[in-house]
């Protein structure tokens, strides 16, 4: 896995006074499964277009295995794209769709026929074989485009929004045959989407891309759980972002002051002057939830009064609930705090969480430490 198979070393590419990519650096490792994650417009696809010969660069270099491609033709890489259209042949039938790209490489009619059946029982396309594309559904369009690619056993192949045009269960199924297929063949897959859970389940690594610029690159954990910038924090999920203070900053804790007198903790990964601002970033299923205000005589960490004892959490707040969005396995709590700040808060419904706050409910918000990330600018 680490081995690099594909290097990009100062790519760019400019339409007119646009700015559509880099210049960046990116190095992909062999059987990886890399996902490209970012908004309409911020230059995955471009990218894609430029590492398949189908866009010159402006600048820059691509390696494949140390050796130069830049100026390769398409037809001449050692890949295969995967449009997001699926661009099958209408006039023939799946299995003649399969087999185009392998008459074209001029193999034997033997090896081209093994591969063909080969491909159909990996993606369960048998039934279908002899249909055209009409004829089948949009999920089975979408297996004979990958079976398509994949029959010339290319050692990259790229996807350029796969499951677009899959509907909600469909491209949950596909995904996992997604994971299979590439776990199985151990082909290099890199794919371009704007879907962050589609990222974030698929990927062994991924790179969050903005205005043509790589703004993150790690595991989905590293980047969902520690994103190094305000953008990747808002773009990968629900999050609530804190504007601060630094009051005090040693080596093993920030103390910092947010409005409405909240006072914060947490882990810097670097020196902060006092004085200075920042922003911290906070997950809602990060945020522990005390008992409404009915059973403040039960929780006196929840008063926070002259004459109650200090909340013993390093982070803490207390709030009404404004609104309760039911998610199925999860809800999602808005909640107006004491701060005036508002507040996110996922809570899982099963047996445990029966006794949820209802609307209007006074709770008490408290999260440790390790779960505020400080974000880079």
């Amino acid at each position: 896995m680490n081995e690099v198979l594909l290097e990009l070393r100062g790519l760019s590419r400019s339409f007119g006074d646009r700015v559509a990519v880099g210049p960046l650096d990116l190095a992909i490792h062999r059987g990886e499964l890399f996902c490209l994650v970012g908004a309409s417009g911020c230059g995955k696809s471009t990218l894609l277009r430029l590492l398949a010969g189908l866009e010159p660069p402006d600048a820059g270099r691509i390696l494949f295995e140390g050796r130069d491609i830049t100026d390769a033709p398409p037809h001449l890489r050692p890949l295969n794209l995967m449009f997001q259209s699926y661009a099958l042949f209408p006039h023939l039938s799946v299995r003649n769709n399969i087999a185009f790209g392998l008459r074209q490489a001029r193999l034997a009619p033997a090896e081209i026929a093994q591969r063909v059946e080969a491909m159909l029982a990996l993606l369960h396309l048998e039934d279908c074989a002899d249909r055209h594309p009409r004829q089948i559904s949009g999920g089975q369009r979408q297996r004979v485009a990958l079976a398509r690619a994949l029959a010339r056993r290319p050692p990259l192949l790229l996807l350029d929004e796969p499951l677009g045009a899959l509907d909600r269960k469909l491209r949950e199924a596909t995904r996992e045959e997604l994971r299979r297929l590439q776990a199985e063949l151990g082909t290099t897959f890199v794919l371009v989407t704007h879907d962050q859970e589609e990222a974030l389940s698929l990927a062994t690594r991924m790179a969050v891309m903005s205005a043509g610029h790589l703004l993150q690159i790690g595991t989905p954990h590293e980047i969902y759980t520690r994103p190094a910038r305000r953008e990747v924090a808002e773009f990968l999920g629900r999050v609530n972002l804190i504007e601060a203070v630094v009051d005090r900053c040693t080596e093993e804790q920030l103390e910092c002051s947010a409005a409405g007198g909240l006072a914060l903790r947490a882990h810097s990964p670097a020196a902060l002057v006092p004085g200075e601002s920042l922003h911290l970033a906070l997950r809602p299923e990060s945020i522990r939830l005390s008992p409404s205000d009915s059973s403040l005589n039960s929780n006196p960490h929840l008063d926070h009064g002259p004459d109650r004892d200090p909340d013993p959490r390093p982070n803490h707040d207390r709030g009404v609930v404004t609104g309760i969005s039911y998610l199925g396995n999860h809800s999602l709590l808005a909640i107006t705090g004491r701060s005036h700040r508002r507040w996110l808060v996922q809570v899982g419904n099963d047996r445990a969480t029966q006794n949820l706050p209802a609307v209007g409910d006074d709770v008490g918000l408290s999260w440790d430490t390790e779960a505020m990330v400080v974000l880079g600018a």
